[in-house]
């Protein structure tokens, strides 16, 4: 049995059938059953994993660990045939918050992170929509944004220091340094030193490479960050710009520390009405000069689903909520009778200390997309701001309400093009998913240009596997096309990493194997992301049932 050995150790092991049928699904269409599944106790326990697979591994060639958090990941990141290493059941430590920032174990939920840090008026502001879900380690694993990341940027920019345990199965501090501590590094007889020299050759002799491959958007989650780990102008290495985002495949983060950012508890909200796709560039446009916290969207089927079932949209919001919202919509039904459904929803959130600071630039806002002929409203209290926000988040439960036997497909559900092709763009999107009669909704972070696109589909169908083919290829291709991201927030995992090809070129996918190789020579560290993956063995592992 490959897990005897971590029996005989002392570790605690799961390998019953009901633990590794729960272990084999993630937020993801991908199901692996693992081997067994191993939860740590401490770091010495998650060093001592690395040193017995590392021993191991000629015994059994495709041994290898995949860190889990909290399972919530939607691209199959946390999903391997082999050894799940499970770090949320005692991992978990949250420490004070020190100096502007907060040091936690993998495994802990970030809304605990959350509840710590605001006994100091601090967040990390770069959190995910689903941060109530989320481990910290997952969100550094897939270098996390949302909301706020317009302002705030993603979980690479809010990282001081991690502990990282690499193949040599040592426990290390990796935070920022100058070239003349990297210099001293790479003079090190020793792993680590070993693999800074090599990392530094790769970066510097392929500069040409990187630079022609380096993704020019906003916000970006796939391949090796290679671009952003040796600042030339600063003079400054950063390995964690590397680790962050790169999915477990190069290691273990056994601890983050990450830099918080003081509470901005006062905001205002503008919300704008586009009749077209095309004005959405020039919105943008004229929004961001003005510096919001976030700049979300949701398109009319998003509006029609409201409308159309309304009942099942305030049902669970208990009898007097549910009747406010209903009176508060009053002046937006009013609008739809009278114009139209809008193509697009623009809602703007500016947040900070000074409640007429913003009240004033909100009103300025205003008043200028006006004069460029947009049609919008101020709305005038927390009630009336939160209708906007529940439509961007429950018009897609409510699509999944109504279409029985389908489950939601996150595999296109992650794309970043710049704004000013997002017409184009969005258009020739939803010619390729209505060209194939899917049912989806589009919603996200307009400002980015990061739409999140998940279809419903019956999984039961015998097609259903080619058309995630089908519809992966042409969507990334369109992608392609005008230059963008196909992951923004989500990462590659096992449904985006092969095709990578559509973002990189064979140099850049050769450098990525190349970095890999450094860091992982003998692919013990979740194995099949980032490289080596292959749509063959995606295709195979996407789920049956719906």
């Amino acid at each position: 049995m490959m897990y005897q050995f971590l029996l005989e150790a002392g570790f605690e092991v799961a390998y019953d059938d009901a633990t590794r049928a729960t272990y084999s699904h993630d937020a993801s269409i991908c199901e692996i059953e693992p081997v067994c599944v191993v939860f740590p106790k401490t770091k010495h326990e998650l060093a001592q994993l690395i040193t017995l697979v590392n021993h191991y591994k000629k015994q059994f060639p495709t041994l290898s660990l995949t860190m889990r958090s909290r399972g919530t990941d939607m691209s199959g990141g946390s999903l391997n045939d082999s050894i799940i290493v499970d770090c949320s059941k005692y991992l978990t430590r949250i420490d004070p918050v020190k100096d502007f920032s907060i040091t936690v174990e993998p495994g802990a939920f970030y809304k605990d992170m959350e509840i710590e840090t605001l006994k100091s008026h601090m967040i990390m502001p770069s959190f995910t929509a689903s941060k109530n879900l989320c481990g910290v380690g997952g969100m550094f694993a897939n270098n996390c944004a949302g909301e706020q990341t317009l302002k705030y940027g993603k979980a690479t920019n809010h990282i001081l220091a991690t502990k990282f345990i690499g193949a040599d199965g040592i426990e290390r501090v990796v935070s920022k340094i100058s070239r003349g501590e990297l210099g001293k590094l790479m003079m090190e007889d020793s792993w680590w030193g070993n693999v800074n020299r090599d990392l530094y050759d790769l970066i510097i002799h392929h500069r040409e490479v990187i630079e022609r491959n380096t993704p020019h958007v906003s916000k970006n989650s796939a391949g090796y960050n290679l671009w952003d780990v040796f600042n030339l102008e600063a003079g400054t290495w950063d390995v964690n710009k590397l680790l962050c985002g790169s999915q477990g495949t190069l290691g273990i983060t056994s601890e983050i520390t990450w830099k918080l950012s003081h509470v901005e508890d006062k905001s205002e909200m503008l919300v704008v009405f586009l009749e077209s796709l095309d004005e959405l560039p020039k919105a943008v446009e004229v929004i961001a000069r003005y510096q919001p916290n976030s700049l979300e969207s949701y398109d009319d089927t998003s509006f029609s689903l409201a409308m159309k079932y309304w009942k099942d949209f305030i049902e669970s919001m208990g009898l007097w909520r549910a009747i406010k919202l209903t009176l508060r919509f009053i002046p937006e039904v009013v609008r739809t009778l009278r114009t139209g459904i809008p193509k697009l929803v623009l809602v703007v959130e500016m947040r900070g200390k000074d409640q007429n600071i913003l009240r004033e630039k909100i009103e300025r806002m205003y008043d200028e997309i006006q004069v460029h002929g947009f049609t919008g409203r101020i709305p005038t209290s927390e009630g009336d701001r939160e209708k906007y926000w529940a439509i961007r988040r429950e018009s897609f439960n409510l699509l999944r309400k109504h279409l029985h036997g389908t489950r939601t497909a996150p595999f296109i559900d992650d794309t970043v093009v710049n704004v000013e092709h997002l017409p184009n763009y969005l258009r020739e999107l939803r010619e390729i998913l209505d060209g194939r009669q899917l049912q989806y909704t589009i919603a996200g972070h307009a400002g980015n240009g990061n739409f999140h696109i998940i279809p419903l589909m019956d999984f039961k169908e015998k097609n259903t596997k080619e058309i995630i083919q089908e519809v992966s290829e042409q969507v990334f291709e369109l992608v392609k096309k005008y230059n963008g991201s196909i992951t923004g927030e989500h990462n590659d995992g096992l449904i985006r990493t092969p095709f990578l090809n559509y973002m990189f070129d064979d140099e850049m996918l050769e450098l990525f194997k190349k970095v890999k190789h450094i860091f992982d020579p003998e692919n013990i560290f979740n194995p099949r992301k980032k490289v080596g993956g292959s749509v063959d063995y995606t295709l195979k592992h996407i789920v049956t049932t719906s």
